[in-house]
C-alpha cells in the first residue's frame, strides 16, 4: 500500500471511531438520568449601539510647577516618583535681591511709623497740622502695602507641592537658573485617575454621570462622564471629555485605553456569556426542546457587559441552557430548574 492510500485509510478509521464514541455518547446520554439546568428564553430588546474611541489615562489632579521669579536654584532635594505632601519644601531659589527689597521695605515702614506717631503727638499739642498727619498717615500706608508686596515676591523663592501626589517629572537641579514662568517639577495628585478622550462632533451629547465601559488590553473598567465639551476643535472636529475612573481600576497615568461611546440603540437579541462555551474557534449553546438540550453552533458580535449579541445560529423564543453542566451533551434529557 502506498503512502497517500495509508493516509487515506487512517483518515477514515479516525472518522468512522469519532462517529463510534459520538454514537456511543449519544446512547449513554438517551438512558441518563435527567440533568438539572438553568435557562432563559431568548429575546430582542434594546441594547446600547457603541463606538470606540482612544483615550489616555490622566490623574484628576495635575500640576506643572514653574518659578515666578528670578534666580539661582538652591536646593531641589525631591527626586522622580517621589510621595510628596501639601505644603512640602521642594524648591528654593537663592535671590539675595528679593531678601533686600524685603530689608529696605521694612526700613520704610519702621520710618513711616516713626513719623507718624511723631506728628500725631504733635499734633494733639498743636504743633503740627491735621493735613501732615493724614499725609503721613497715606504714606505710612503705603510703606505697609510695599512690604507686603516685598515679603510676597520673597515667598516665591520657596516652592512647596500645591497637594498630595506623586512627582512625575523633575526639570531642574541645584545651581541652574530659573527665570518666570521656567518649569520645575510635574506632580500627579492621588485623588484618583480619570480618562481622557476626543469625541467627533458628529457623536450625540451624553449627560454628565453617564456610565461608559474603558478597556485596556485585558480588563474592562467603568467609568462615569463627569466633563464634556459643548465646543469643537475647529481643527479636529473632536469635542474634549472627561470620564472619571472607580477606585478599583487597575490602571495608570499616561496608559492607552478604549471608551465606549453610546451612539445610539438597536433592537438585538443578547445572551449571557457564560450560556456560550468555545471549541477552538467554534461557539456552541445548549438548546432545551423536548426535554431535552441539542447543541447548536452560532456565531457572537459586540460584547455588553457579561452579555454578547447572537449573530446568528439561534431564533427569538429558543430557550438557552446558561453555565451548562460539564456532563451535559448533545441530547441529553435535562430536567429546567
Amino acid at each position: 500500500m502506498n503512502y497517500p492510500c495509508r493516509i487515506a485509510l487512517f483518515s477514515l478509521m479516525a472518522l468512522a471511531l469519532a462517529g463510534c464514541k459520538e454514537h456511543e455518547r449519544a446512547a449513554k446520554a438517551e438512558s441518563a438520568a435527567p440533568l438539572a439546568v438553568s435557562t432563559l428564553v431568548l429575546e430582542r430588546s434594546m441594547q446600547p449601539r457603541l463606538c470606540e474611541l482612544p483615550g489616555t489615562v490622566t490623574p484628576k489632579e495635575f500640576a506643572l510647577v514653574s518659578a515666578r521669579v528670578m534666580g539661582t536654584v538652591a536646593r531641589a532635594d525631591f527626586a522622580i516618583g517621589q510621595r510628596v505632601e501639601e505644603g512640602s519644601l521642594l524648591v528654593v531659589l537663592s535671590a539675595p535681591d528679593m531678601a533686600a527689597r524685603v530689608d529696605q521695605a521694612q526700613a520704610a515702614l519702621d520710618k513711616a511709623k516713626r513719623d507718624y506717631e511723631r506728628e500725631s503727638g504733635l499734633l494733639e499739642s498743636g504743633a503740627s497740622t491735621a493735613q501732615t498727619v493724614r499725609d503721613l498717615g497715606e504714606r505710612l500706608r503705603m510703606a505697609e502695602a510695599g512690604l507686603v508686596e516685598a515679603q510676597s515676591l520673597y515667598s516665591y523663592t520657596k516652592v512647596t507641592a500645591p497637594f498630595d501626589g506623586n512627582i512625575t517629572r523633575k526639570m531642574v537641579n541645584a545651581g541652574d537658573f530659573a527665570a518666570p514662568g521656567t518649569p520645575l517639577f510635574e506632580i500627579a495628585g492621588e485623588s484618583g485617575l480619570r480618562v481622557e478622550v476626543s469625541v467627533p462632533d458628529s457623536f450625540p451629547m451624553l449627560p454628565n454621570g453617564t456610565e461608559l465601559g474603558v478597556s485596556d488590553s485585558s480588563n474592562t473598567f467603568t467609568a462615569i462622564l463627569s466633563e464634556s465639551s459643548f465646543a469643537a476643535d475647529p481643527r479636529s472636529r473632536t469635542r474634549l471629555a472627561k470620564l472619571d475612573l472607580g477606585e478599583g481600576a487597575q490602571l495608570r497615568s499616561g496608559q492607552f485605553v478604549r471608551a465606549f461611546w453610546q451612539v445610539g440603540e438597536l433592537r438585538e437579541m443578547v445572551l449571557p456569556k457564560s450560556a456560550v462555551s468555545r471549541f477552538g474557534q467554534i461557539e456552541r449553546v445548549y438548546v432545551v426542546r423536548d426535554g431535552r438540550a441539542y447543541l447548536r453552533i452560532i456565531r457572537t458580535g459586540e460584547n455588553y457587559g457579561d452579555s454578547v449579541q447572537v449573530l446568528s445560529g439561534l431564533e427569538e423564543g429558543d430557550e438557552v441552557v446558561v453555565n451548562a453542566p460539564a456532563a451535559l451533551v448533545n441530547g441529553s434529557p435535562v430536567e429546567v430548574r
